[in-house]
């Protein structure tokens, strides 16, 4: 089942800087829906080490949007756009807390 190609993007393009960011490295483009999964979950484990109170609350964050993330690949298409739009509502809290 396809994914929403376009939500997948539009995410992967707000969102891969920032995260990126936080891992010290430099941003990749055009990341395939797994690669950006990837991304978040590479991400969450990076804040869940850290240890500090806003970095744990990020870490849950992200930990959902990859569950959404992950979900949405599977999903009907009818689905995937309420997943698509839960997960870019904690990629966004996630964001926020970490900085």
């Amino acid at each position: 089942m396809a994914v929403q190609t376009d939500t997948l993007a539009a995410l992967d393009a707000c969102f891969s800087t920032d995260l990126a960011a936080l891992t010290g490295r430099l941003p990749t483009r055009s990341l395939t829906p797994t690669q950006f999964i990837d991304l978040v979950e590479e991400v969450r484990d990076l804040l869940t080490d850290s240890r500090l109170p806003h970095h744990e609350d990020a870490s849950d964050d992200l930990h959902h949007a990859a569950d959404h993330l992950t979900e949405a690949l599977t999903s009907p298409a009818d689905e995937q756009h309420t997943l698509l739009a839960q997960a870019r509502t904690h990629l966004r809290s996630a964001i926020a807390s970490a900085n």
